[in-house]
């Protein structure tokens, strides 16, 4: 097939606007049609099967490295269960290596060699960290891989590229003081923000409230009555509300982040009914969609059940307010997303455990600030979500946790992942050294 048959598509092709080269991508529909008429031995494979058990007899242009990327893809996704941001990588990774063949002038996906890769390993590696550069590698070697095996390429030019080794660096790790800090610092602002706001319940009631901090939460969710809904709550007093119900938030997610081990990822796609409070645990979903049960400790639990009963709510309603009138997040519409995505977005927000300021599921982002806000304001060293995870690990270790159980918690699939985590303390290795040498 010479590449003047190729409808649209890589370099040297009009895309659907005439334009030429990647910007004119070939939608999906548009190439599942071009799929479909051309001859069969020439058809691109489709992931869990074959289109046709015929090899492909001729190299066709990088027009068709899209739907040969769109197989793998899917085929990743389906076959081998990989979680969407590894998809959302790989397609990344691939599709600027294939941008730069392209640009290298290499016509054909059969016509790359293991030179034309090598120069795009060079071109990138100063760019781009070692650990970058090796995640590229592997999709790029993957997906060659696939191409030599389903029949679209005669071979696999990736098969000899290596990853750059990396050093054996650790993330940064708090010590238990500092991981106590932290979380006593996040959970007191907690308890200040529902202090403040049971006092101004309070004067606004005229009386004195009794109870517990969660049961003046709940009045204060209740409290968006009936002045409140008229409009009788001003932007301030929104906003004031709204810092609030974050202090709370941002309290349950150091404190689950460091009693569970979870990834943040894993974090904001929790749904409230993974979590068991009878028996302190929580259903996660980790890579591959594979599923665990972690359990947490009192604090956590604590901090989540405030969280769930105060401060959710509350941003729920001022979400809710701020759409269409509503105290539900799922109601809350955007003009620019179709339908169905704002119905799909509704449900994710209703099941969500943690939201963001407007209503929606928090993402990682938002995430990470909140970690790293909790850290400044404990004035211990600055850390991410991920190093909390790796203090945890660190922590259950260093208190006589058995590997493979850390193994389980953390949900690795391999316990040499998990060994990164062994290394102990400089103070703890000099008290052991201490007490076990006997010239020490």
């Amino acid at each position: 097939m010479n590449a003047s048959n190729v409808p649209s598509g890589r370099s040297g092709f009009s895309g659907p606007s005439g334009s030429s080269g990647r910007s004119g991508r070939i939608p999906p529909t548009q190439r599942i049609r071009v799929m479909e008429q051309m001859p069969p031995t020439q058809r691109i494979p489709v992931a869990g099967r074959l289109a046709d058990t015929q090899p492909l007899s001729v190299q066709r242009g990088l027009a068709d490295a899209d739907a040969a990327l769109d197989s793998f893809l899917a085929y990743q996704r389906i076959n081998k269960g990989l979680s969407a941001n590894t998809i959302k990588s790989y397609s990344s990774d691939i599709g600027a290596c294939l941008d730069a063949l392209e640009s290298q002038g290499v016509r054909a996906l059969g016509d790359v060699t293991l030179d034309d890769l090598r120069t795009w390993i060079a071109s990138e590696a100063g760019d781009h960290a070692k650990s970058s550069m090796a995640r590229k590698i592997v999709a790029v070697r993957s997906f060659f891989e696939y191409c030599a095996v389903h029949g679209i390429i005669a071979s696999d030019p990736a098969q000899s590229l290596t990853t750059p080794k990396l050093p054996q660096t650790l993330p940064a790790v708090l010590t238990p003081e500092q991981a106590r800090a932290m979380m006593d610092a996040a959970d007191a602002r907690a308890a200040q923000a529902e202090r403040i706001a049971q006092a101004e319940d309070t004067a606004q009631a005229g009386n004195p409230r009794s109870g517990s901090v969660r049961q003046a939460g709940s009045v204060r969710r209740a409290g968006h009555d009936a002045s409140r809904s008229k409009g009788g709550t001003t932007a301030v007093a929104r906003t004031a509300e709204l810092e609030e119900a974050i202090e709370v938030r941002d309290a349950a997610i150091v404190e689950v982040l460091y009693a569970t081990g979870i990834r943040v990822a894993e974090l904001v796609s929790l749904d409230i009914a993974d979590i068991d409070f009878s028996q302190r645990t929580m259903r996660v979903t980790g890579k591959g969609n594979k599923t665990r049960v972690v359990p947490f400790g009192a604090p956590a639990a604590r901090a989540l059940q405030e969280w769930l009963d105060t401060g959710r709510p509350l941003i729920a309603a001022h979400a809710g307010n701020a759409g269409n009138g509503s105290q539900n997040p799922q109601n809350i519409r955007s003009p620019r997303s179709p339908k169905g995505e704002r119905t799909a977005k509704a449900t994710d927000a209703r099941n969500a455990v943690f939201l963001g300021a407007r209503g929606g599921r928090l993402n990682q982002r938002q995430a990470r600030e909140a970690v790293h806000k909790a850290a400044q304001q404990a004035h211990v060293p600055d850390v991410s979500p991920h190093a909390l995870r790796h203090s945890a690990a660190t922590h259950l270790l260093s208190g006589g946790a058995d590997l493979r159980e850390v193994q389980e918690l953390l949900g690795h699939s391999s316990l040499r992942t998990t060994q990164r985590y062994t290394h102990v303390s400089i103070d703890q290795l000099r008290a052991t050294y201490r007490q076990a040498f006997p010239r020490a």
